[in-house]
């Protein structure tokens, strides 16, 4: 039954240890800290938490360039500190999902020493080898305009290895089976310590065949994403892969699979990137297209919404005029750019305004899927464009207006707090909005607990309802005999909706969000007032 899947109502936050709780007099976070913020968490309401990369690391890229994947990076505590972070979290009901990031090493990892000292080496073919610069060395860079080649010559072999990311990131080969029955041995470590399932990252690169050539097409072997779904399964049956892969909307369904055997969630970034537009417009048209064009899915299989993550807000899936757009309105200066696609802001400052703020994610918690909020984005935080390329939406989280927002007592940080302007932590920070009953993080408090109680969102089957106004955006669930109708204007002026009761549903439906009745008319309708930047919720009344 669906209701048996978990992930079909669930609310995921999104954290990593460097910038969510600090405990080391280095400035760094570790399990211990991230323990003692677990209440707040669970104070929210969220029961999901997706955990970035925490491995030894030479820490060149957030982490992602793992050097162990069996173990806790010794800043961040120990294997046993970790095991203590899940049963707490397990206590307050709060699963937790990590990166799986098997695309590639770090090229410290022993793996990478092993397979560079010598071609006959059992390594050697763990990764992707060639004896000439290939013809498409730089091509396919992740990091346009940053990342100049995806073939690099290694001085000690003195031959190049691929590498889909930075030149410290060398691919893995996943052509090979020895490196597949790794990935499960990984897979299957982290599972029997606890946790829930994996953000697999990078998922289309993983899939990609080494044999694949120059010029051409990759290859993808799709049949190894039903491969670690079935080992993921047989170790821990409830277990979740939730899929990073910016594909086009007819490619998605190869990594769900035709009956739901493939990835359990995938990031939505078709639908992320026409919301942005349509914030930027108020024309609703191409959102709804974007709904549409990613509807057809395993009834087994979810979306993940998202409005910002730790990477940039990649734009590359609109068309030139339409990025152009949302690039004047967001990111109108070259420095709030990156990698020629996409906008390195965080979402308050980019919006402009709490009312829009709360349009969007009143909006992302209606989308027929899972959402995820990324840490901080509850209180409004800012960002810090001073800092180079994605670390620019990496700062502390700002617990309190005290030194260092309250995140930690060293006098430098790796990562700095935001400390001037109207997101300065003084002036924004957790504590402050505790007491303040109209604060952005109530808001967001009651927003998650609405979603929980709104299971049609999840499991059931949803329409868009004919607005007659290109401004408005109306979303219509049912499921087992509840109908929930949600409204979102994204005009800056209010605009009113006559909506017949046959649409409706009823002759009487209840306002979610505050007590009040809408009641047919005379001529078996609706009135619905919507505010500029205004939304609704409502479910119809037996």
């Amino acid at each position: 039954m669906l209701e048996d899947l978990w992930y079909k109502n669930a609310v995921i936050y999104s954290l990593d240890l460097e910038t969510f709780m600090d405990a080391n007099s280095d400035g760094t976070g570790d399990f211990e800290g991230l323990c003692n913020r677990l209440d707040y968490l669970h104070a929210l309401g969220l029961d999901t938490i997706w955990l970035a990369p925490f491995q030894p690391t030479p820490n060149r890229d957030n982490g992602y360039d793992i050097s162990d994947f069996y173990g806790v990076d010794p800043r961040h505590g120990s294997s046993g500190d970790f095991v203590s972070f899940i049963h707490k979290a397990r206590k307050l009901g709060i699963k937790v999902i990590i990166d799986l990031v098997v695309n590639h090493t770090s090229d410290q990892h022993r793996w990478f020493q092993e397979a560079r000292s010598s071609k006959d080496n059992p390594k050697r073919d763990w990764y992707v080898w060639s004896d000439k610069r290939p013809a498409d060395w730089n091509k396919g860079m992740v990091f346009p305009g940053v990342q100049k080649a995806t073939w690099t010559k290694d001085k000690e072999s003195k031959e190049y290895y691929f590498h889909r990311f930075y030149e410290f990131q060398p691919d893995l080969n996943t052509d090979n089976p020895e490196v597949r029955e790794e990935i499960n041995k990984i897979m299957g470590y982290w599972l029997e310590l606890g946790i829930a399932g994996f953000r697999v990252d990078a998922v289309p690169f993983i899939l990609e065949s080494s044999h694949s050539k120059a010029g051409s097409k990759p290859k993808l072997h799709f049949e190894y994403l039903k491969e670690m779904r079935k080992f993921l399964q047989w170790r821990k049956g409830d277990a979740v892969l939730l899929g990073e892969a910016n594909v086009l909307p007819d490619e998605s369904k190869k990594y769900f699979g035709e009956e739901g055997e493939g990835i359990h969630l995938m990031f939505n970034f078709f639908v992320n990137q026409y919301t942005f537009y349509a914030l930027a417009t108020a024309d609703t048209s191409p959102l709804i297209k974007a709904l549409e064009a990613t509807r057809d899915i395993p009834g087994s299989s979810q979306w993940a919404y998202f409005l910002r993550n730790h990477d940039e807000l990649d734009l590359g899936r609109l068309t030139e005029e339409e990025r152009q757009t949302v690039f004047a309105r967001f990111g109108p200066e070259k420095n709030m750019q990156l990698y020629e696609r996409g906008i390195r802001r965080r979402l308050s400052p980019m919006l402009g305004s709490r009312q829009q703020t709360e349009l969007a994610y009143s909006l992302m918690f209606s989308l027929p899927g899972t959402p995820v909020i990324r840490y901080g984005d509850e209180i409004g935080m800012g960002d810090n464009l001073e800092l180079e390329e994605r670390h620019a939406v990496r700062t502390p989280m700002q617990w309190s207006g005290e030194k260092q927002a309250g995140f930690s007592k060293a006098e430098t940080l790796i990562h700095p707090v935001v400390d001037e302007g109207y997101y300065s932590f003084e002036h924004v920070n957790v504590e402050n909005q505790r007491r303040e009953p109209g604060s952005l993080l109530n808001w967001m408090t009651s927003l998650i607990r609405m979603r929980k109680e709104c299971p049609e969102i999840g499991y059931g089957n949803w329409e868009i309802m004919d607005t007659g106004h290109k401004e408005i955006l109306g979303m219509r669930y049912t499921w087992k005999n509840k109908i929930l109708l949600i409204w979102h204007n994204f005009h800056e002026k209010s605009l009113e909706l006559v909506v017949p009761e046959k649409m409706a549903g009823a002759s009487r439906i209840a306002d979610l969000m505050s007590n009040i009745e809408s009641v047919a008319d005379e001529k078996n309708s609706h009135t619905i007032t919507l505010e500029a930047y205004g939304y609704r919720w409502f479910r119809t009344v037996s």
